[in-house]
């Protein structure tokens, strides 16, 4: 009896033995295989992904507005911009940006009683907008890149061009411009980018282009035709930024 005994506390305490052997081994593997985790992937010098920098951007913009003039044609179109904008972020993602542009277009003008059409004459056009970004990338750039997309709502102001014999006048429009755009950091502060918009707006027609010419009897506009129509404009600009 005092053998069996012996035996049972021998095992016991080889039992309480090879437990505290394997609560140690596990403590020691267990900050290694934490470590391993989360070190997989890329060191932090040498990731794709680098954090963009925080504060206000302002821009400096030129480009290129183009688009359809309409069924008569009289609309404006064609002409180099120049603008400045300035963009805040909004969490990781979002951002506004508010921004004014000149752009030098041109028009051409139609006289419905010679039935002529002259041109193209420039004419001046301020474009300002309010806008939304959604960076797809958050707030980091990948290998120096941060594509984003968004929309702008605003207005359109032209001037500048000849009185027209039929009293059209472009004058001030609201404007919706869905877009897309890409910036690059080749430093902290300073970053290149190239943003497109597609610019809608509405043109007015008098009732003057459904008068039948004095000439041949044809109409600038069919009798049937609406007098307003919507035109879309692509816009592309380049920019480079600072971040304060």
């Amino acid at each position: 009896m005092m053998v069996g005994r012996s035996d049972g506390r021998t095992v016991g305490r080889w039992c309480l033995r090879w437990r505290a052997i394997g609560s140690l081994v596990l403590l020691s593997v267990g900050p290694t295989v934490r470590l391993s985790v989360g070190q997989v992937g890329h060191e932090p010098g040498q990731s794709p992904y680098h954090d963009i920098r925080r504060g206000g951007v302002g821009v400096i913009t030129f480009g290129y507005l183009g688009g359809s003039r309409g069924g008569p044609g009289v609309g404006i179109s064609d002409g180099p911009t120049g603008g400045l904008r300035y963009e805040v972020a909004f969490g990781n993602a979002l951002g506004a940006s508010l921004g004014i542009a000149y752009a030098q277009t041109t028009r051409f003008v139609v006289d419905p009683a010679k039935d002529s059409v002259s041109g193209p004459f420039d004419t001046d056009v301020v474009l300002a907008d309010v806008a939304l970004q959604l960076a797809l990338t958050g707030r980091k750039t990948w290998h120096g890149f941060a594509p984003y997309v968004g929309g702008a709502f605003g207005v359109a102001l032209g001037g500048g061009s000849p009185p027209d014999p039929s009293g059209y006048d472009f004058g001030t429009k609201l404007t919706v411009a869905p877009g897309a755009g890409l910036r690059w950091y080749p430093a902290r502060r300073v970053s290149v980018r190239t943003d497109f918009r597609l610019v809608l707006w509405r043109l007015n027609y008098p009732l003057g282009y459904k008068q039948p010419s004095t000439i041949d009897g044809s109409r600038v506009l069919p009798l049937d035709a609406p007098l307003t129509e919507w035109t879309a404009h692509p816009w592309i600009t380049i920019g480079l930024g600072w971040t304060f």
